[in-house]
């Protein structure tokens, strides 16, 4: 497995990953106006050449906000996520940022597990903030980086 910059080539596909993986999907021109921006960075995780999942993350004013970690089901539990989490949070730290949050589905413990794992603590819940189904969500932050 290989974690690159994402490029122009990959909105397609990634905007693919992104609709199997959250209920409340990014379409390809929102990643394309993500990418463009100068405070996100995208990053593409391939197998052998093949988009299998993709982060993003902005930072501004000195905190960074992951904003999304999307792998296809089939390529879930083999530490892709975590690879990404792990680019994401270098990405801010080298920007700058003294802490980085995220808001995550209260449902979605795998998760909620993996980032804990990374040091994110459980600070405070965002109540009925998703939907399709009405949901919390739960916000947590890395203030030690």
């Amino acid at each position: 497995m290989n974690i690159r910059l994402m490029c122009e080539e990959d909105l397609e596909l990634a905007s693919l990953i992104d609709a199997s993986c959250f209920r409340e999907s990014w379409s390809r021109r929102l990643l394309e106006e993500s990418l463009k921006s100068p405070w996100n960075i995208l990053l593409a995780a391939e197998e052998e050449g093949i988009l299998t999942g993709y982060g993003a993350a902005c930072v501004i004013a000195g905190e960074g906000e992951i904003q999304r970690i999307a792998v296809l089901e089939a390529f879930r539990g083999m530490g892709r996520g975590r690879k990404l989490l792990e680019a994401l949070v270098k990405f801010s730290k080298d920007r700058g940022a003294g802490a980085i949050t995220l808001e995550v589905r209260e449902s979605n413990l795998p998760a909620r597990r993996l980032y804990i794992s990374a040091g994110f603590l459980e600070e405070a819940r965002r109540k009925d903030y998703y939907r399709n189904p009405k949901e919390d969500a739960i916000i947590m932050w890395n203030r030690r980086l």
